[in-house]
Formats: structure tokens, C-alpha cells, sequence
């Protein structure tokens, strides 16, 4: 098979099949981590957490990850990843409602009549769920589980796409490159396009890397 025509950065590790996917169309995507989690989990607040029957919020895989398997919780988290990984930690039957962005399971948590929340999440969280739900009269203990490390590097590549996951990495690329000028960038929602709001975006249909990389194929496929 020869080159693709078309190179694209993702910013964040890919599965291999949707890379080969995006190779079968003619799309080569290269994949550079810009950003690094790493666990901060106090692990005797976290046995007592476990202990206790409550509703518990997930906006990340990488919480659900660092909390690891507990049971008598109520859980709400968004879909794709985050909503795979409770599934997988928690059981399915846990799962309560789930939403495509945190100010939309903010109102779904609300909706529900839930008076409060223990919400696992990153050091950089984003301030919409917490903010919406004490605007609301809704209990939001914030608990942190793990810490994003930014790990930007100079691609030197005058890429024809980027994709996006996350407003931290949108920070760390941008901290040390440039978009280049022919570059569309993509982004997994809202949240990561509010990042780039200086550009045109295209955003995903669904907060799933597959969904963006299907958009990524769609977007290309009349340029190839």
C-alpha cells in the first residue's frame, strides 16, 4: 500500500484499529501524547468512600480508573469511555443516567432529584458539573483522584488534521507549536473545542474517539 495522502496528529494513544481504519481511506494519523495522568488517590479516604452507600459522579475513564471496583453506589458518568469503564469497574446495573457533556449530567443529576454527589475527578477539572449543582442546592464533594502532566514536544510536521481530547492537551500542544495554516482541527466535545475557540473546529458527534475518527474520515474523504 502506498502512503496516504493525507497525515493527521492525534493528540492522545488510539486503538489500532481505528488507526487502520483511518489508513484503509487514505488517512494516516500519527500519535503524539501531550498530556500524562498519574494516580494521587488517598487510599484511606477511599476505603472509607467505599464503605458508605452514596452517588457518586465520573466525568473521566482515568477517575473511574484510580477509584478501581466498589460496591452500593449510585453511579453517573458520561457516555463513551467513561461510561465503558464504570461499566467495567461498577457493574452496568450501577449506572443511573449518563449524558455527553459534564453541564449536561449536571441537569440529569438534578433531574433525578439527587440532594448530593461525591465527584471523583482530575486535578484540572472543569468547573461546570460542581458549579451547576451547588447553583442547584446539590452536595458536591469533590474528590481528587489522579493529576494530568502536560508533555509537550515540536512536532515538525505541517499536519492536515489534529484531534483533540481534552483542554489540557489542547494547552500543552499549543504551548510549543503553532496549527498550521492548511491544519482542520477536531475535537472529542464541546469542552476540548471551547479550548480552541480562536479556530474553526469540528467537533465529534458522540464523545468517542471512534465518533472522531469517523469525522476525521468524513471530512477527508473528498480530499484524497
Amino acid at each position: 500500500m502506498s502512503d496516504p495522502d493525507i497525515r493527521v496528529l492525534s493528540t492522545r494513544p488510539l486503538p489500532a484499529a481505528l488507526i487502520e481504519s483511518a489508513r484503509a481511506k487514505g488517512i494516516a494519523i500519527d500519535v503524539i501524547p501531550f498530556i500524562a495522568t498519574s494516580t494521587t488517590v488517598d487510599e484511606q479516604l477511599l476505603h472509607a468512600l467505599k464503605q458508605r452507600r452514596m452517588t457518586v459522579v465520573f466525568t473521566s475513564a482515568n477517575a473511574v480508573e484510580a477509584v478501581g471496583a466498589a460496591k452500593d453506589w449510585s453511579i453517573f458518568c458520561l457516555s463513551g469511555a467513561t461510561r465503558r469503564a464504570a461499566a467495567g469497574n461498577f457493574g452496568e446495573e450501577t449506572i443511573v443516567d449518563v449524558a455527553d457533556s459534564a453541564a449536561q449530567l449536571a441537569q440529569k443529576i438534578i433531574e433525578h432529584g439527587v440532594r448530593s454527589v461525591c465527584f471523583f475527578c482530575g486535578d484540572l477539572r472543569r468547573e461546570e458539573l460542581p458549579s451547576i449543582l451547588r447553583q442547584a442546592g446539590v452536595g458536591c464533594r469533590e474528590v481528587v483522584v489522579y493529576k494530568t502532566i502536560a508533555t509537550p514536544q515540536k512536532t515538525g510536521v505541517d499536519y492536515k488534521g489534529i484531534l483533540f481530547f481534552s483542554p489540557s492537551a489542547v494547552e500543552s500542544y499549543l504551548s510549543v507549536n503553532t496549527v498550521p495554516e492548511a491544519a482542520t482541527l477536531f475535537a472529542i466535545g464541546n469542552t476540548s473545542a471551547g479550548a480552541l475557540k480562536r479556530y474553526d473546529v469540528v467537533v465529534s458527534d458522540r464523545p468517542e474517539a471512534a465518533a472522531l475518527v469517523e469525522k476525521v474520515i468524513e471530512h477527508f474523504q473528498n480530499k484524497i
